[in-house]
């Protein structure tokens, strides 16, 4: 409901220059779109509301700042350029934070590939509490 809203609607403030409308705008992603994934898309629920499915989400996320919480002790913020169905995604501007013995380890990335198989979490716009900016 209003925590999807909310997401959706802070990306599309931040996704400059990208379609917000409800299809899929596969130049963006290079993701090819089934005809049975789309029809799933626009499912209503019982009560009548649009669902919005996670892949969805994601997508309206493209070229907004997202922060990502791995499984693990690590966390990444960075631009997300694009995604695939498994999760894996395309980043950059990167900021790795990692968890050691000896504190927080920061590294900075131009461009990663992270496989989405160690994600824990995906926060649309967010960034770590003790991010600098």
């Amino acid at each position: 409901g209003v925590l999807y809203c909310t997401v959706l609607s802070l990306c599309a403030a931040q996704n400059q220059g990208y379609s917000t409308a409800p299809g899929w705008p596969t130049q963006q992603t290079g993701l090819d779109r089934s005809p049975v994934y789309s029809m799933a898309t626009t499912a209503s629920t019982s009560g009548g509301q649009s669902q919005v499915l996670p892949l969805e989400l994601i997508d309206k996320c493209i070229g907004s700042r997202i922060w990502i919480v791995m499984k693990g002790d690590k966390e990444l913020v960075g631009t997300l350029r694009g995604f695939d169905d498994y999760v894996n995604m395309v980043l950059e501007d990167v900021t790795e934070y990692e968890i050691t013995p000896e504190g927080r380890r920061v590294t900075k990335l131009d461009q990663i590939l992270l496989n989405g198989n160690n994600i824990a979490i995906l926060v649309p716009g967010g960034q770590p509490p003790y991010e600098d900016g």
